[in-house]
């Protein structure tokens, strides 16, 4: 949305990055003040547009995440952390971003599993969630889901930064 949302957005992936991957958390002392930042910058560069592209994105960001945080899939930090980022740079570039971080997220499970030993393991429960639907509805899985204390959890937060910086490239 404007040339200077790089710099504070790479202080913010940066920090998410590292807590996420220490803890498993992305806090809200990081994501919330940098939410209203996003907002506040885009109006004071750009007036009332500014303030609506920001809010579009924000809200694009927590739509589409939202929903896979209901299905169970994802956490309310990545939900945050991605909203707080369309309001820097707006619903295009998010979406952009977003479709780079599916694919980096990707390409990061298939090796952490490779590396683990459960390549299989993963393959049959994608398989589950995305067959399983014709049983289940729209209801999130009842094995495959954060709340699980057994499943394992990938940090999201690093997917979500390369696929934003390669945004800002692109």
């Amino acid at each position: 949305m404007h040339s200077i949302a790089w710099w504070p957005t790479l202080i913010v992936l940066a920090v998410a990055t590292f807590t996420d991957l220490r803890s498993r958390r992305i806090p809200n002392w990081l994501v919330l003040p940098f939410m209203l930042a996003g907002i506040a910058v885009s109006g004071w560069l750009h007036g009332w547009s500014g303030i609506g592209q920001s809010l579009l994105g924000l809200g694009l960001g927590t739509v589409l995440l939202g929903i896979l945080c209901w299905l169970g899939g994802m956490g309310m930090g990545d939900l945050k952390l991605c909203a707080a980022i369309g309001a820097w740079i707006g619903p295009m570039q998010l979406m952009f971003a977003l479709v780079i971080t599916g694919m980096a997220g990707g390409i990061m499970v298939l090796c952490w599993a490779a590396a683990g030993g459960f390549l299989g393991e993963l393959f049959q429960g994608a398989g589950d969630l995305v067959f399983g639907f014709t049983k289940r509805g729209l209801r999130p899985h009842p094995e495959l889901v954060l709340s699980n204390p057994l499943t394992r959890k990938m940090p999201y937060a690093p997917a979500i930064a390369i696929g934003t910086i390669v945004s800002f490239f692109s």
